[in-house]
């Protein structure tokens, strides 16, 4: 029997992912309540109405994100996003905040959805998590997109370190088309191989990003 893993991170009213952009607003546009005088009795409806920037929660990164003439939500093919051959890097403890190509270096990587685990999705909702985050180098980024990785997460703030403007993580990896998903989390209990990941957005014409449930299947074991 296959085994489902949820990789995200839930979306709550309040929640701040990214410090400088706001919070997702959650509330009712019609309670339960309201509804009551709309259907025959004892019959109710709930419709929730949300306010957020698409850089919520866990979210994927399309070409668009980054370049005006990249792809955007709607145009990137279903191929790209879900039933993806995956495999797990997992970060050692005494590693530093770069995580360089030797990481990779040997791994069949075409092809297959790469998912970084740094084990940060431990300060989720605290002020850790906006300071120091582990990153992927832009010659590790350039290892990826040349080795024909099709897709690349991280359970971290930002796949790019921060301070560096010119994000050339992003810029690589989008610039081939390769989709990106950050904030992951439970990445721990993913074997390092031996599983299919999917992470797919709404289907959003003139947006580059947007939140994701991702996922993974693995055989369950006997």
């Amino acid at each position: 029997m296959d085994n489902f893993i949820d990789l995200s991170h839930t979306i709550e009213h309040g929640m701040i992912t990214y410090k400088g952009l706001p919070a997702p607003i959650i509330c009712d546009f019609l309670s339960r309540e309201q509804s009551r005088s709309h259907y025959t009795n004892g019959t109710t409806f709930h419709i929730g109405k949300i306010e957020m920037v698409a850089n919520t929660g866990t979210y994927l990164d399309s070409p668009f994100h980054r370049f005006a003439e990249g792809k955007d939500l709607s145009q990137l093919p279903l191929s790209s996003l879900a039933d993806l051959e995956g495999i797990v890097v997992h970060l050692p403890e005494t590693a530093g905040r770069a995580i360089g190509h030797a990481l990779f270096a040997g791994l069949a990587v075409r092809g297959k959805a790469v998912l970084v685990h740094t084990g940060w999705a431990r300060h989720w909702r605290t002020d850790q998590y906006f300071e120091g985050h582990p990153y992927v180098s832009s010659d590790a980024a350039d290892y990826l997109a040349d080795a024909g990785a099709a897709l690349v997460g991280i359970d971290s703030l930002n796949i790019d370190d921060i301070s560096d403007g010119r994000r050339p993580v992003h810029t690589t990896l989008l610039g081939a088309e390769i989709p990106i998903v950050e904030h992951m989390c439970g990445l721990e209990h993913l074997p390092s191989k031996g599983f299919r990941f999917s992470a797919v957005p709404a289907k959003v014409s003139g947006f580059g990003t947007f939140p994701v449930r991702a996922y993974a299947i693995t055989e369950r074991t006997p």
